[in-house]
């Protein structure tokens, strides 16, 4: 697994949930991986507490699955999740990135093309940075708009979208992102509410292309 510093901002319970949420989301902990309070307090040099607190929160999306008597499994990929993960993003960040269009600042927007480039820089370098900068895109939509709730909420439900986004960084080999963030930026530069909002469903849509390659490259990791 990898360990990653722990934020000044963040409690102990915090810290948990992002060390697990991001390990399982880039895969270090496999589907079906039975994972233990003891083994993560452990690693992270924490009390049970935390670690039993992060566990409950990421049972509420059903990421993880805590039986009783046996411990903490990590959920096989479910295709219905996806779909509901996919369907919430959409209504919501589809709507933040038109709102966008009306209060990005040029600070803002700078920031966003400093995104892009970075990740033009880590593309086929590491895939894992290339990951946390498609999510960074995405969550400065949500700043911009004063949408830090909304974007907390998406978020835990997303695992089980990102967790398959991070499958196709390896199983898809023109995965368009880039492009796709290009285009969002464009319109929102040019405040075209119609604009940003086709190219960020069109960005949502390349998974529907992508599936069947995924699907057949891990199909021990999803769901029958």
């Amino acid at each position: 697994m990898i360990i990653t510093p722990k934020y000044d901002y963040e409690n102990n319970r915090d810290y948990a949930l992002r060390f697990v949420r991001d390990n399982i989301i880039n895969m270090e902990i496999k589907p079906g991986s039975l994972i233990g309070e003891q083994e993560i307090a452990n690693m992270l040099k924490l009390s049970r507490t935390p670690i039993h607190e992060a566990f409950l929160e990421l049972s509420k999306s059903k990421i993880v699955e805590i039986f009783p008597q046996k411990g903490c499994f990590v959920s096989y990929i479910d295709p219905e999740l996806i779909s509901e993960s996919r369907f919430l993003r959409k209504c919501i960040e589809s709507a933040v990135v038109q709102e966008a269009c009306d209060v990005a600042t040029k600070a803002d927007l700078d920031e966003l093309e400093e995104t892009i480039h970075l990740q033009e820089f880590y593309n086929d370098k590491n895939k894992d940075k290339f990951l946390e900068l498609d999510n960074d895109f995405h969550k400065i939509f949500y700043r911009i708009c004063n949408k830090m709730q909304c974007y907390y909420m998406v978020s835990l439900m997303s695992m089980h979208f990102d967790r398959v986004r991070s499958l196709s960084l390896y199983a898809v080999k023109d995965h368009k992102i880039i492009e796709d963030h290009r285009n969002i930026l464009n319109a929102v530069k040019k405040k075209d509410k119609e604009a940003v909002c086709a190219a960020f469903m069109k960005h949502m849509s390349r998974f529907d292309l992508d599936w069947d390659i995924i699907a057949e490259k891990y199909s021990e990791y999803i769901k029958n």
